[in-house]
């Protein structure tokens, strides 16, 4: 005989909510996302962030013959560090960062940013958190939030687990996108500073502190570090391309210094790097005295270099001075001619 404590209550209802789906916080989100990102206005937008799809006019932002250029990325297992302090508001500086650093690589201005969030439960807290990080990175970046997706699922991820992505959308007019052929022998390449690690490597660096049972909570120097948002160069390298300084430039991310700047050289062309030149940082210096060998070093992270310019010599002083004083851009190599498209020379003085 089946035990009656079994048998579902006759009065009691299915519901979306009883599923661990909460629509009314996931309405409560929405409603802040419009009023927080009020701040992130241009001109060109039509429409409203609770439409629909954002439709934005590229004539009335005054482009003449423009290109589109597109762009998505995360931020990777920082946001386990980020779940572990606690803290929340700087990962949606690094997903903007990620993505709008991209466009600039072509010559283009970013306007429009959109989010995905996945978790487990709505936490009002700590999503309005994460929100703001975006918005704040947004106008950094000039760009406008106009629309994401927040989505609840209980069945895919675990408690207290989530994932943030982003995709951001540029413009550039055809005559001024950045393409290999504006990159030739003798040109400069210079380094511009990292903020830190950015936001690549931290499986790695997640892999060394629980290896060495390293309380993060209690270590000032990587509660410090670990979360220092990722540096925008939006700002800074549009305006250096309004004055055609630039031939060539190098978002600095996953794969390190090698892998992303011969993305960019042409073929016949070698990007010959000195790492004796490099500025590195003491997140770096730490992972370094931690085990992590050379090769791993510059394979895996930007070792303090977060992007590159390739200029001609001419130029130099006048880039220098159009940045602040701690992301000041050195020289760190030049172009030469080769089958290879990179070669370094020296070690980096850790």
């Amino acid at each position: 005989m089946e035990n009656s404590n079994n048998k579902l209550n006759p009065l009691k209802k299915n519901t979306y909510k009883s599923s661990g789906v909460d629509i009314d916080k996931g309405n409560q989100i929405v409603n802040d996302i419009k009023e927080l990102s009020k701040n992130t206005s241009r001109s060109g937008q039509v429409n409203k962030l609770s439409d629909f799809a954002s439709v934005f006019d590229l004539k009335s932002a005054g482009y003449i013959d423009p290109l589109i250029v597109t762009s998505t990325d995360g931020v990777g297992t920082k946001l386990l560090i980020a779940s572990e302090l606690q803290k929340y508001d700087s990962i949606g500086i690094d997903l903007v960062a990620m993505c709008v650093n991209d466009l600039i690589v072509q010559g283009a201005k970013p306007l429009l940013f959109l989010d995905y969030i996945s978790v487990h439960k709505i936490e009002v807290k700590k999503l309005k958190n994460i929100i703001k990080g975006i918005i704040k990175g947004c106008k950094i970046a000039g760009c406008k939030l106009v629309g994401g997706e927040t989505a609840e699922m209980p069945g895919t991820y675990s408690k207290g687990k989530f994932d943030i992505a982003g995709f951001s959308l540029g413009v550039v007019d055809k005559k001024k996108i950045l393409l290999k052929h504006k990159i030739k022998k003798n040109n400069l390449i210079l380094a511009i500073p990292s903020s830190g690690l950015h936001s690549n490597g931290f499986s790695l660096v997640r892999y060394i502190i629980n290896k060495k049972k390293i309380n993060i909570k209690k270590n000032r120097f990587l509660k410090k570090e670990l979360l220092k948002p990722t540096k925008i160069y939006v700002k800074e390298i549009l305006n250096l391309l309004d004055r055609k300084f630039i031939n060539g430039c190098a978002n600095i991310t996953g794969g390190g210094l090698k892998d992303n700047i011969i993305r960019i050289i042409p073929d016949g062309l070698c990007a010959n790097i000195d790492l004796t030149k490099v500025k590195t940082q003491p997140i770096f210096n730490w992972l370094k005295n931690h085990g992590v060998s050379n090769m791993e070093m510059l394979n895996t992270f930007n070792c303090g270099i977060g992007f590159c310019l390739v200029i001609e010599s001419k130029y130099l002083k006048k880039i220098q001075k159009s940045f602040s004083k701690n992301f000041k851009p050195y020289v760190v190599g030049k172009i030469i001619k080769g089958k290879k498209k990179y070669m370094s020379n020296g070690q980096i003085n850790w």
